[in-house]
């Protein structure tokens, strides 16, 4: 259940909402449209246009301009520097207390704020909290209900435990979209976004899990959308073997943060990246050891799961 902000708070946390543009010139408006939109009240907007060569930098000034008097706005136009670099400085030019994580081609569902606020409101020792999203066309149509079970087919019932959600931050990935909302000091913990990687969250949500410091809510609090830059990224060959070495790097990078058996998991994990990367690649024999290899850590770490399981219920 969400947890409703009281209506007679004296005063909310001020939300800082962090938009990272980068060539969006169709979709940025209706992004900065659904922060004004949100009736959740102490909010601040914060931009970088990271480098647009499109029409995103002007929309976004026009934008500005008539809607300064609506709600304060942070604006920094600037040469690329990519993702992570901009989520960084977004998060430290942001006065907030919590940070909503925006997408210059997604944009928000009304309410989103006040149910991921008031999840963190009532859970102080949650570090951030994830809600789920609805999918939709660079036309506004709905594709799906639910990003998580309906695109990335995972099972929203693992989220209901700490275990769960570690569990499916390793292996069930789901997080689509501006669906977050993270309290400011856990950036101090966690070191922020690793500027080395092209993508950032999994290995940003891996390092939260590791503290057992994601909530969530099942709520749609965002739209995700589904268009053709986004989609000729996933379907670009090399690319996609680039994006999954990245991916397992981080998988064993990571490793060292888990205890058992969601170490054992982790490392499943990247050989089942591994066999990924040697499929495209052609390397059919390199599959093989790799499948065996991650079947094997999968049982292993099964059955310690399940044997801390019945320990943590005996106990």
């Amino acid at each position: 259940m969400v947890a409703a902000i009281p209506m007679s708070a004296p005063a909310l946390p001020l939300v800082s909402i962090l938009i990272p543009a980068f060539n969006h010139e169709r979709f940025i408006e209706r992004c900065l449209d659904s922060v004004l939109e949100d009736p959740y009240p102490a909010k601040e907007l914060v931009i970088i246009d990271d480098g647009s060569t499109d029409g995103t930098a002007r929309r976004i000034e026009a934008w500005i301009s008539r809607h300064r008097r609506d709600l304060p706005v942070e604006y920094v136009r600037r040469d690329n520097r990519g993702i992570a670099a901009t989520l960084n400085e977004l998060a430290a030019r942001a006065r907030g207390e919590f940070l909503r994580l925006g997408a210059s081609d997604d944009y928000l569902l009304p309410g989103g704020l006040d149910a991921l606020v008031g999840y963190l409101l009532a859970h102080p020792r949650k570090w951030a909290v994830i809600g789920d999203s609805v999918v939709v066309d660079q036309d506004d149509r709905r594709l799906h209900e639910s990003g998580m079970r309906d695109l990335h087919h995972a099972d929203k019932r693992l989220y209901a435990s700490d275990d769960g959600i570690r569990l499916a931050v390793i292996t069930q990935w789901a997080v689509g979209g501006p669906v977050a909302l993270i309290r400011k000091r856990a950036l101090e913990s966690v070191a922020g976004w690793s500027e080395s990687l092209r993508i950032d969250d999994w290995d940003f949500f891996l390092r939260l899990a590791a503290h057992d410091a994601i909530g969530f809510i099942d709520v749609n609090v965002c739209a995700y959308r589904i268009h053709s830059s986004n989609l000729s990224r996933t379907r670009d060959a090399r690319a996609r073997i680039l994006n999954l070495i990245e991916a397992q790097n981080v998988a064993i990078r990571r490793e060292c943060l888990f205890q058992e058996p969601y170490r054992s998991l982790l490392k499943a994990q990247s050989h089942y990246l591994g066999a990924k990367i040697s499929f495209l690649q052609r390397r059919y024999g390199s599959v093989t050891v790799h499948m065996v290899v991650y079947l094997s850590l999968l049982a292993a770490s099964r059955i310690k799961l399940r044997a801390a399981m019945h320990l943590a219920e005996g106990a």
